[in-house]
């Protein structure tokens, strides 16, 4: 069986230690590292080189997008699965901009995050969240809906 090395970032404690309790019980993953900024959510990278890194954007010192960017520029084949209690779209469009893998709001289950972790370090994205639609091309490359024309005379 192939086990995933995930790293974790996230400033607080208690939510590294929930995501850490939630997916030790897969034993397809583990986790190899823990980040409390996006600075050392890039060293760490570096050192351990995990296959996946479980991001939260909203991070002193080096926020995790821009933490994203900085992975990606050396480590290209690491997948970063970002995580954030927003879902608002300039956020998911910023992430696919960047590069990331998968996006996941906060409000997902373990079960969720399990399932994104294991689909992203597949090579597909994920991009899970409260919202039931949503097109996974960035804004500005969306074209817009026409109106429809009225129906009759």
């Amino acid at each position: 069986m192939l086990t995933i090395t995930v790293l974790l970032a996230d400033d607080h404690q208690i939510i590294r230690e929930g995501l850490r309790s939630c997916l030790e019980h897969d034993l397809t993953i583990k986790i190899i590292g823990e980040a409390r900024n996006g600075r050392e959510a890039v060293k760490l990278t570096k050192k351990l080189n995990p296959a996946v890194v479980v991001m939260d954007i909203s991070m002193p010192v080096l926020n995790g997008l821009d933490a994203t960017q900085e992975i990606l520029s050396t480590h290209p084949q690491t997948k970063i699965l970002l995580l954030s209690a927003n879902s608002e779209d300039a956020y998911i469009d910023k992430a696919i901009l960047i590069g990331a893998a998968g996006y996941l709001s906060k409000d997902s289950s373990a079960h969720n995050l399990a399932r994104a972790i294991q689909e992203v370090h597949q090579g597909k994205m994920f991009f899970g969240f409260s919202s039931s639609e949503r097109t996974l091309a960035p804004k500005s490359s969306r074209k817009a809906k026409q109106p429809k024309k009225p129906v009759g005379p």
